[in-house]
């Protein structure tokens, strides 16, 4: 790739920026700082270890209580503090109309492939065709329309101040918030001036989206403006005949990705090691979870941490190694017991990840 550009050359700037907390008006571009730890003695506390950051997409807890206090009440018990922050809990502090639909369409979970490469490189259907997405009726369109209407008239009146105040939630308890998974690729220009702004706002110096060429072409000017990543995540994409990274990373040094090693393991049986040496200098974070090979019964699985294929001690011996600044975030996705819960589950995965690294 000509493009190739590292994280520390793209982050020049002023270390005063990354640590103000104001709200940077939308139309404002600048440029952040080099990656640095923002708490002092980071290394000494929390869930760095030997130089590894290990960390947790908050969508781990989905099925715990929902809010920032208690996000922050999970870190604290798990022992995390550095975040991939989803922007439900985030917008629903900032006083975010409530969607209607939320408790209307539940995921259905995806059966695995049974073979190597089966199913795993399907594009993911239209609406229509999902199973968990059904028709609404015309009470329902009518309910969502307002909810559109009220939420994007919410996004573009959000106090500086309530997001200073939900930052400094964080920043009392010692959490750094790297990342807000937004989503932001098909909201209007002016939502998605709004994302990268309160992302920023929070600390954060990415914003989040699933991997395609639409949203990357979309989000990459936004993110060159503000002084920001924005940085795809994957699924089962890289099992995809020709599927890969380089169009998307050529498209701008502010397009980074949000590399998922345990869909990229299960879906096509490779080793993500080696994608992440390939890639390090454009991986802004990892998500890291275990899962089973694709040509294993069940193929593509998710486990307990340590009872799946997934090469998770190489590649945290490998990070520990080399000192590549690449955040590793938790994803916790297996079932979890009836005698736990997913704090005690995190948890666990924060001391699987300790015991291999100190």
């Amino acid at each position: 790739m000509n493009n190739r550009l590292s994280r520390r050359k793209f982050l020049g700037g002023s270390a005063a920026a990354l640590a103000a907390a104001s709200f940077i008006p939308a139309t404002t571009s600048c440029r952040i700082a080099p990656f640095t730890p923002p708490f002092p003695g980071i290394d000494d506390f929390g869930s760095k270890f030997s130089g590894v950051q290990i960390g947790a997409i908050t969508y781990s807890w989905r099925s715990m209580s929902a809010g920032l206090e208690n996000i922050i009440k999970y870190c604290k018990e798990t022992g995390i503090n550095s975040i991939e922050l989803m922007s439900t809990d985030l917008e629903t502090f900032l006083g975010a109309p409530e969607n209607p639909m939320r408790n209307m369409r539940r995921p259905q979970p995806t059966p695995p492939p049974t073979a190597a490469g089966q199913q795993s490189g399907t594009a993911t259907p239209p609406p229509a065709a999902r199973p968990d997405r059904r028709q609404l009726s015309p009470e329902e369109q009518a309910a969502m329309d307002k909810y559109n209407a009220d939420i994007k008239e919410f996004r573009l009146g959000v106090s500086a101040e309530k997001v200073a105040a939900a930052r400094k939630l964080f920043d009392d308890a010692g959490i750094e918030v790297h990342i807000v998974k937004f989503s932001p690729s098909k909201w209007s220009d002016e939502e998605i001036d709004y994302a990268f702004t309160t992302a920023k706002a929070m600390g954060a110096k990415a914003v989040c989206e699933e991997i395609s060429e639409s949203a990357v072409k979309k989000l990459a000017p936004f993110a060159e403006k503000h002084g920001m990543y924005a940085i795809f995540h994957n699924h089962m994409q890289y099992a995809e005949e020709g599927f890969s990274a380089d169009p998307f990373l050529a498209v701008s040094p502010a397009v980074m990705l949000n590399f998922d090693s345990g869909h990229y393991f299960g879906s096509t049986g490779l080793n993500p090691c080696d994608f992440i040496r390939k890639y390090h200098d454009r991986i802004y974070s990892i998500h890291i979870k275990d899962k089973t090979a694709p040509v294993t019964e069940p193929g593509n699985t998710n486990q307990v941490w340590g009872q799946g294929e997934t090469p998770l001690k190489e590649l945290l011996l490998m990070m520990k190694q080399e000192g590549w600044p690449i955040y590793l975030d938790i994803e916790l996705e297996y079932e979890i017991a009836p005698w736990s819960d997913a704090v005690k589950e995190v948890k666990t995965c924060v001391q699987y990840s300790r015991n291999i690294l100190i």
